[in-house]
């Protein structure tokens, strides 16, 4: 494992610490409550987690991504809603503002959202796609004079009706290109030009419909939103128009290297609360981690959890020393993923019946696993991104 440089290791202290001192003692009641943890939020504000990747002259701490995923790691040891509230808001929310928006949409939107005060959210996903992104898309943009004209909906947006959200950016079709790149008029078929557009809370037309009911990450706030006839300023446009495709996928790359150190995290927390109860729980006159059977057990998922967290390591390490990192994002998200959800379903069986018992974080890391499988890249498109960096293509 690379060792940490002082002020990472400083960073992963810091936190670590939080999350056992703050988050573990209220999250389990408010996750069964289905509360979004307000107050938590507010605390990682005031530490400057919203901010890491953010440089200090829109609000920032200046640090980088990697700094942002030990955070991610650290958090979801003890729950990861709340570190997928802090990721979707981070990665999704502010990263594409400061990637590709303008010095005024920067100057506007940063500052409150690298200090927690405001959460941004990121509309893609639609009812009626999913892995098929351009294909599923029917939210529409239409110039309108100085204005865009936004129509559709989007689903499972995190971050999205909180009380402290502020703007969302959607991905909308804003017209159709021919084969020589001309512009066609809607409906005229072609290639949908996709852009992002930037939505503030509040604004007429755009509606936030009520949390869905979740099997898991009930900390975290995940909605449907409409659009009818929302109206926007043209200059909320993010970044060039038709250019909304390339800059989901390269948020995408980038979000995957985050939720892959938000999974080991929660491979992490099953390998702890694992460690701990089979040394204090006692059967046939030994603790129950004297027996081979158990051994073995949190032996696979301590070596698991070493190798995602190695391969997340070196997807950040691609990434921020500027080179080529889709295949590796692809691997650790992978990877990781199938790790939280095999050490989740470890954990459970060594616990027993107490493993389906709320009060144990076990049944809570459950619950939360198997959307690691799922968000922000299925497994399957990430075995499929992997062999077209490969050199392999198909469907």
């Amino acid at each position: 494992m690379p060792k940490l440089s002082d002020e990472y290791e400083e960073l992963r202290k810091t936190v670590e610490a939080f999350a056992r001192d703050v988050v573990a003692p209220v999250i389990g009641d408010l996750y069964e409550r289905e509360q979004f943890p307000y107050d938590i939020v507010r605390r990682m504000g005031e530490m400057g987690l919203f901010g890491l990747p953010i440089p200090e002259e829109y609000g920032g701490m200046g640090g980088d991504y990697f700094a942002l995923c030990l955070t991610l790691e650290e958090l979801a040891r003890v729950d990861s809603s709340v570190s997928i509230t802090l990721e979707a808001a981070v990665s999704l929310g502010a990263m594409p503002i400061y990637r590709f928006g303008t010095p005024e949409q920067r100057a506007e939107w940063l500052p409150r959202l690298a200090s927690g005060e405001m959460l941004g959210a990121f509309g893609l996903t639609e009812p009626g796609g999913g892995s098929d992104v351009p294909g599923g898309m029917r939210t529409t943009a239409v110039l309108d004079g100085d204005e865009w004209v936004i129509n559709g909906t989007k689903a499972f947006i995190t971050n999205s009706g909180t009380g402290i959200t502020g703007v969302v950016g959607v991905a909308a079709i804003t017209g159709y290109r021919g084969e020589g790149g001309e512009a066609l008029p809607h409906g005229r078929g072609g290639k949908p030009e996709i852009s992002t557009i930037l939505v503030p809370a509040g604004t007429p037309g755009f509606t936030v419909s009520k949390k869905y009911s979740k099997v898991g990450w009930n900390c975290s706030d995940t909605r449907e939103l409409s659009f009818d006839d929302c109206r926007v300023p043209a200059a909320n446009l993010l970044g060039e128009r038709g250019r909304g495709y390339a800059q989901f996928l390269q948020t995408l790359d980038e979000g995957r290297i985050a939720i892959a150190a938000l999974s080991v995290g929660l491979a992490q927390g099953c390998v702890d609360e694992s460690l701990r109860y089979v040394r204090e729980r006692q059967a046939f006159g030994h603790p129950i981690g004297h027996y081979q059977a158990i051994q073995f057990k949190v032996a696979d998922m301590e070596a698991r959890t070493h190798t995602a967290r190695l391969a997340y390591y070196h997807a950040a390490e691609k990434m921020l020393a500027g080179e080529p990192f889709k295949k590796e994002a692809a691997i650790a998200k992978l990877v990781s993923s199938n790790a939280a959800m095999d050490n989740a379903r470890d954990a459970t069986q060594i616990f027993g019946g107490y493993g389906f018992m709320n009060e144990y974080p076990v049944g809570r890391f459950y619950r939360d696993a198997k959307i690691l499988e799922i968000g922000e890249g299925t497994s399957e498109v990430q075995r499929m991104l992997i062999a077209r960096e490969l050199g392999l293509s198909g469907l």
